[in-house]
């Protein structure tokens, strides 16, 4: 495996992420404090969230807690689950396990970095992008185009970050179909998956498609924990699932007991916490409106299809880069700029930044940033 580049959105919020005043680019729901989510425990959890020994885990991962999200499966039962800490441990570890020299990837962009950095490091890939002049469109024929002989993966992503694109379940289908006839695995990152705005364009996910598909999902994006650092591959190839099991030995080998109690929480109780992000993002997309109409000469702007990010345009001749530099600097207003999902495998809009949409505190972001817009000229 090749050295891996530096993952250019950590080290951006390395630099940003704790010491801006507003951040307007956050990726995951609104969090919830410990006491809130206990709330939610019924006696049982409780009792076992209080008098939990703080011994190793099952690599596999809690089995209660592997009932519960194979319970958010049509076709997936607990063995079909393997938990990680994390949705990036679990992207790097399936691809350690699917790729290697003399294979070939195809991934999707834009993306999250890792999404193609990893494949990139292991064998050949190509990169299918989706189209920004057609509302981010995924064009089946290009994928079909881009896959050899040696395809081991497709990687894909929706709701997908930073566009918020969600394409039709009749396309996604055909996807899993294509995968299926060509030997292909497909990876599916479904981190946003509960919080699409029309309910009805919610995509199944790829594991009930396929027995040989893989669903990523984590409790920090749609339900908003990230500081739980839970999230799971399920897939129901036994035979893959065992390896990632081996792989996830070479890395944090168990999860956080407390962690996994806590997800199982959130978990049973996910329908609840769904409904509430979805109303605050429905809340606060009228401020979005609202703000890029009143500067529509600046910016080209369309809430996204589902999660709780978008990407709008920025049409000022300064160019977004340096845009977001002065808006964080002088207003303390952070946004993520287009450098941060350049891809090594297709042209990428250069003049796009991402937004965060599913905050508490977004109308308080926006008026700091209208503030800024006005007397900044």
């Amino acid at each position: 495996m090749t050295a891996l580049p530096d993952f250019r959105l950590e080290t951006y919020f390395s630099q940003w992420e704790f010491t801006a005043r507003y951040h307007l680019t956050a990726s995951d729901a609104q969090t919830m404090t410990l006491a809130e989510l206990l709330t939610y425990a019924d006696d049982a959890d409780r009792s076992a969230f209080h008098h939990l020994s703080l011994g190793y885990t099952e690599t596999f991962g809690d089995p209660a807690l592997r009932d519960v999200i194979a319970d958010t499966y049509d076709h997936a039962d607990a063995d079909d689950v393997i938990c990680f800490a994390g949705a990036q441990e679990a992207l790097y570890l399936a691809m350690k396990v699917l790729l290697g020299p003399g294979d070939h990837a195809v991934v999707l962009t834009p993306n999250y970095q890792s999404a193609e950095t990893v494949p990139l490091a292991l064998c050949e890939v190509t990169g299918v992008a989706l189209d920004a002049d057609r509302d981010w469109a995924l064009d089946l024929d290009k994928v079909v185009a881009a896959i050899r002989a040696n395809t081991r993966l497709i990687s894909v992503n929706f709701p997908n970050n930073p566009t918020g694109k969600v394409i039709d379940a009749a396309d996604f289908a055909a996807l899993a179909r294509l995968c299926d006839e060509r030997g292909i695995h497909l990876f599916s990152d479904e981190v946003y998956r509960g919080l699409e705005r029309d309910p009805a364009r919610t995509l199944p996910q790829a594991a009930d498609l396929s027995e040989h598909a893989l669903s990523l999902n984590v409790t920090s994006k749609a339900l908003g924990l990230p500081g739980l650092r839970i999230g799971w591959i399920t897939c129901r190839d036994r035979e893959l699932r065992a390896r990632l099991e081996r792989a996830k030995h070479y890395t944090t080998i168990c999860n956080s007991a407390p962690s996994e109690i806590l997800a199982r929480i959130a978990l049973k109780a996910r329908n609840s916490i769904l409904d509430r992000n979805r109303d605050l993002i429905t809340a606060n997309l009228p401020a979005f409106d609202a703000f890029f109409a009143e500067f529509a000469d600046d910016f080209d702007w369309r809430a996204p299809d589902g999660g709780c990010v978008a990407y709008p345009r920025y049409r000022g001749a300064d160019g977004v880069e340096a845009f977001c530099t002065r808006l964080v600097q002088e207003a303390g207003v952070l946004l993520l700029p287009a450098s941060i999902y350049r891809s090594e495998l297709t042209a990428t809009p250069a003049d796009r930044f991402r937004i965060g949409i599913g905050r508490r505190d977004a109308e308080e972001c926006l008026t700091a940033f209208a503030q800024w817009m006005r007397t900044s000229r």
